[in-house]
């Protein structure tokens, strides 16, 4: 990407698409281009096609989605397959019409199905059944992929698709019950530690395996990538490492310094069973993460008493 071309970032106040803006910014990046949902609905086909008309960027990473946890994903079922479904619809399909050099969808890891390998090679999309808690989300971000990979099959769009692993870092959501496992547990941590509660209650036994990504990193994986990644195959982003929920836990504990007992309720789902990308592919390339855990979270939480200090 030149150095003053235009760029647009879908989804620059979340988490990531405000990650991969400041990287822009920091790599000498000037031109470019955000709207707020309040002024552009990526929902609103015919305000999407305005503003590509008129805006005519020439690269787009695609980052705005509805997001959240096991709760919010199996709650609002609908929400999450028909607002992703139309956001990547109109913005991948307007960025074609716009003739825009390059565009990066940002999928999920969630993408491959429940019982799949470990770890998760990318082709192993579609070959079995998903994790019925996050189908919607899941089902949405695959018509993503297949939808840039045909814009490229039918028209030659330069449109790539990767799949971050679970992510955290500055600018979370810490919903207590629509964010995702680790902030959550920043949050009920930070709590109960506060208030002096003497127990903090977990979902499920604690064995579920994760990996997770601090959001800073990914942004730097996204622009390696728009640089150097133009096949029409997804490719995942991750560490390469996971640990239990119950380790995650214990780090998170740690590090906020919580000397209550965990509490693992055993009623509530657990979900995929593990989810570990192989990232071979990525690191053939050349870019490897930075960030390990521990200090990512004492990052991460860092910016939760930061944000909390402000909203009070």
């Amino acid at each position: 990407m030149e150095k003053n071309a235009k760029i647009y970032v879908a989804g620059h106040r979340g988490m990531v698409g405000s990650a991969i803006f400041r990287k822009l910014e920091q790599e000498g990046y000037s031109n470019l281009i955000s709207r707020e949902s309040s002024v552009l609905d990526l929902r609103s086909q015919q305000q999407v096609a305005d503003f590509f008309a008129s805006e005519n960027p020439e690269y787009v990473f695609l980052a705005a989605a509805k997001v959240g946890g096991i709760v919010a994903n199996n709650t609002y079922r609908a929400d999450f397959l028909y607002d992703n479904l139309v956001i990547q619809n109109n913005v991948i399909h307007y960025a074609h019409l716009a003739g825009v050099k390059k565009l990066m969808f940002l999928g999920s890891s969630c993408i491959y199905p429940k019982l799949a390998p470990q770890p998760l090679k990318e082709e192993y999309l579609l070959t079995g059944p998903l994790e019925p808690t996050n189908e919607p989300y899941a089902i949405a971000k695959i018509a993503g992929i297949k939808l840039c990979e045909a814009y490229r099959h039918q028209y030659g769009c330069n449109f790539i698709s990767v799949m971050p692993t679970n992510l955290y870092g500055y600018n979370d959501n810490y919903h207590p019950q629509n964010s995702h496992v680790l902030p959550a547990l920043i949050r009920k941590f930070h709590e109960a530690k506060i208030k002096g509660v003497p127990e903090v209650s977990i979902w499920g036994t604690g064995t579920p395996k994760r990996e997770f990504l601090f959001a800073d990193d990914l942004a730097d994986a996204c622009y390696f990538l728009m640089q150097h990644y133009d096949e029409p195959q997804l490719i995942n982003i991750g560490t390469g490492e996971d640990l239990t929920i119950n380790e995650l836990a214990m780090l998170i504990k740690a590090c906020i310094g919580y000397v209550g007992k965990l509490n693992f309720d055993t009623t509530k789902p657990d979900g995929t069973p593990r989810k570990l990308l192989d990232v071979s592919k990525l690191h053939t390339l050349g870019w490897k993460h930075h960030v390990e855990l521990e200090e990512g979270v004492r990052l991460a939480y860092a910016d939760f008493l930061k944000r909390e200090a402000i909203s009070a």
